[in-house]
């Protein structure tokens, strides 16, 4: 395969230069390309055709909890965003601000939108009065323009493409559990269908999203060793209802404020794909997001019956998997190599002698590991093989994530460990600011969040030495 891998420009070897790696992936698998709008990306065929499946696949999950699909407008006035002092200090660095439209100039500033709330919560005032109008479960998928100092394709970028929910409850409990139930849906998405095992818990309230009350995350681990957060889930309670008045009469006649959720998930995710799964020939695709999961390749296309066949297989196909031929005239290993680039899980090669022998070639992409079947079942052999394929995935990143997690008693440990081990760091904390500033100030690490499931590693902070509170997740991350 070296030579083959040729005939498609190589990419940069991840061990090397993990940054071009990753950007190296972008490009030649088509996903993205850059554009003339410095920071910003154009998602092409390939990499939107997966930010669809990504969102198809999430959205039926939505509505399974009640969601329904809404629309707000992408600008914000700037009375409005003012309204909730936390929320507007937190995004004034990032926000794009509009002051003229045609040849006027406006009496009042836009934003473009860097997220929804104000615009939620000032429809959500006009349209709940009763406790018959709870709850209200609101998603939107959208873009959001945010002006990033450093962009990288899907990763950080001035304008992406995410979901946000926002949701409105009659009581605290209701947005608490509404807060949970929509972590859980990530997380369940990330590693049942992503195959991206992640660290559910809590962001410390440095990290909370500006405005909230509680900021929930999972956690995912790359690579290289750095953390990627991967989806949030925001509990307001009542702190954006009072500003914005979001008031209802209960059962007993009396005025209440809503509580309110948000929570999103966005294109960075397809990064997180990339960089958990990808190897040094390219993408690496989990079945189950895959725009193909299946390419159909003829070996010796001139022969009589042979583009026949691949055609009749690859239509027996079409009723159980996303599958694809190559009909054109590119040599096999050139094929084999393309497809190899962008991930596509399962390639299948069928030749003169294969269907002299009703059977076809089955090659993995996850391991390269060639089996030949017959065709008389190949709709079951495909279908198993695909579903060992994810679940390799999946064990092969959570074996990852685990042979770079690591303990830490005390800041010469979380040094040296970061110097020389990239990965998770679990390490306890006091709960003080402070501690958190300075371990970022020391190693550049971050808290990544405080994992429901606590451990003891100790029972002093890994950098005052005072008494610990709880077990925090660090790492250095995207």
């Amino acid at each position: 395969m070296a030579d083959d891998k040729k005939l498609v420009t190589a990419i940069t070897d991840m061990e090397v230069d993990f940054p071009q790696w990753y950007t190296d992936v972008v490009k030649k698998a088509e996903l993205a390309d850059y554009s003339s709008v410095k920071g910003c990306m154009i998602i092409e065929p390939y990499g939107f055709a997966l930010w669809e499946n990504i969102q198809k696949q999430l959205d039926e999950r939505f509505k399974e909890t009640g969601v329904e699909n809404v629309y707000m407008p992408m600008f914000i006035p700037e009375s409005l965003l003012q309204k909730e002092k936390d929320h507007v200090e937190g995004f004034a660095p990032e926000v794009a601000w509009v002051t003229q439209g045609g040849d006027n100039k406006l009496q009042e500033r836009l934003v473009v939108r860097p997220t929804s709330e104000t615009l939620f919560c000032d429809h959500y005032h006009n349209v709940i009065h009763s406790y018959r109008d709870l709850p209200k479960l609101y998603n939107q998928w959208c873009s959001v323009v945010r002006w990033e100092k450093t962009t990288r394709p899907f990763l950080r970028t001035t304008e992406f493409l995410w979901q946000e929910g926002h949701t409105a409850h009659a009581t605290a409990e209701e947005s608490y559990e509404k807060t949970i139930q929509m972590l859980n849906v990530y997380a369940d998405f990330c590693e049942n269908v992503l195959a991206i095992p992640v660290i559910k818990g809590e962001k410390t309230e440095k990290e909370r999203f500006a405005g909230a009350k509680n900021t929930y995350t999972i956690e995912s681990l790359m690579h290289d060793g750095k953390a990627l957060q991967s989806g949030t889930s925001h509990n307001f309670d009542d702190l954006f209802s009072k500003p914005f008045e979001i008031q209802y009469t209960d059962k007993d006649n009396k005025l209440q404020y809503v509580h309110q959720t948000s929570w999103g998930l966005s294109t960075r995710i397809i990064g997180a794909i990339i960089m958990v799964h990808g190897d040094n020939s390219g993408l690496v695709l989990p079945p189950r997001i895959a725009p193909i999961q299946v390419m159909v390749i003829p070996i010796a296309m001139q022969k009589e019956g042979v583009v026949e066949k691949a055609q009749e297989l690859t239509d027996r196909l079409k009723k159980v998997v996303r599958v694809k031929n190559d009909l054109t005239d590119k040599n096999p290993g050139w094929k084999f190599s393309e497809y190899e680039m962008k991930g596509v899980p399962l390639r299948i090669e069928i030749g003169p002698k294969d269907i002299e022998k009703n059977q076809c070639v089955l090659v993995r992409r996850d391991t390269g590991e060639k089996t030949f079947v017959s065709l008389d079942n190949i709709e079951e052999s495909v279908t198993k093989l695909l579903d060992d394929i994810q679940n390799n995935l999946y064990n092969k990143a959570l074996e990852n994530r685990k042979n770079k997690t690591y303990t830490a008693k005390n800041m010469d440990e979380f040094t040296k460990i970061l110097d020389e081990h990239p990965g998770f760091i679990k390490a306890m904390w006091c709960g003080d600011q402070a501690c958190e500033d300075k371990i970022k100030e020391l190693t550049s690490a971050t808290s990544r969040c405080i994992p429901f499931e606590q451990e003891e590693i100790s029972d002093t902070c890994v950098c005052c030495g005072k008494k610990a509170k709880h077990m925090v997740i660090w790492g250095r991350a995207y």
